[in-house]
């Protein structure tokens, strides 16, 4: 009987998958949009499961009470809701993810001043990367499809209750909170985005399967004589 590998193995295998993706995509643009589709949803469905990063950060930070992890659930304002993503056209969809994608990973190099050694989070850097691949493609796929990337407008996210005065600085179990309902909203963010990017994959394929032109060539397909209708032609005779 063979022994099945535990979910950390099987998440840390697809991590190292998608990291492979990421750092080809570093390297030059595909001329395939279904294949950066395909490689994008593939790259939000991972990085949106909870175990990639915030399961580790909560861990480490000791925040595994239940209360203190129901803290964590709360939307940041700095992402968009699903259905505000649903609503924007695709260029504008490209242009936000790109964005917030860049705050985020300018957000996860913020985060390392809370651990002293690096190494004890390794999740986080090898996010941090991933975080640059999806931007990458998210970059490539905007080109091929002639949308450039434009700086969005705010896009309306989730209610959230009124942030504290920033006047004075927040306490270190404070900032471990703000941060894992950053991570939690990030995660969030990514399962939106692969759900979204579902729907253009989904959209695709209807379109191709009910093209005019697919049609037309369904029919003639259907129309075209078989060989054992076919009655030969009749000979000609030359007069002697």
């Amino acid at each position: 009987m063979q022994a099945q590998l535990p979910q950390r193995t099987l998440l840390s295998f697809a991590l190292s998958v998608l990291f492979l993706s990421m750092a080809r995509a570093t390297r030059g643009c595909s001329n395939s949009s279904q294949q950066l589709l395909s490689q994008l949803q593939s790259q939000a469905n991972i990085t949106g499961d909870t175990r990639s990063l915030l399961e580790p950060y909560v861990r480490l930070q000791n925040l595994n009470p239940s209360t203190l992890r129901e803290g964590c659930h709360r939307q940041p304002a700095a992402f968009p809701s699903e259905d505000a993503l649903r609503a924007l056209s695709k260029p504008h969809f490209l242009s936000t993810v790109y964005v917030t994608l860049g705050r985020v990973r300018h957000q996860l190099g913020t985060l390392r001043q809370q651990f002293v050694k690096t190494q004890d989070f390794p999740e986080l850097e090898r996010a941090r990367q991933n975080t640059q691949g999806i931007r990458n493609n998210v970059y490539c796929l905007a080109r091929l499809l002639h949308h450039p990337l434009e700086t969005p407008e705010p896009t309306q996210a989730e209610p959230t209750r009124p942030s504290r005065p920033t006047t004075t600085t927040p306490s270190i179990f404070q900032a471990k909170i703000d941060s894992c309902r950053f991570l939690w909203g990030y995660h969030r963010f990514m399962g939106s985005v692969g759900r979204v990017l579902r729907e253009w994959g989904d959209g695709s394929s209807r379109s191709r399967r009910h093209s005019p032109l697919r049609a037309r060539r369904k029919g003639a397909r259907r129309n075209r004589p078989s060989a054992s209708s076919r009655s030969p032609a009749p000979r000609v005779q030359v007069p002697r």
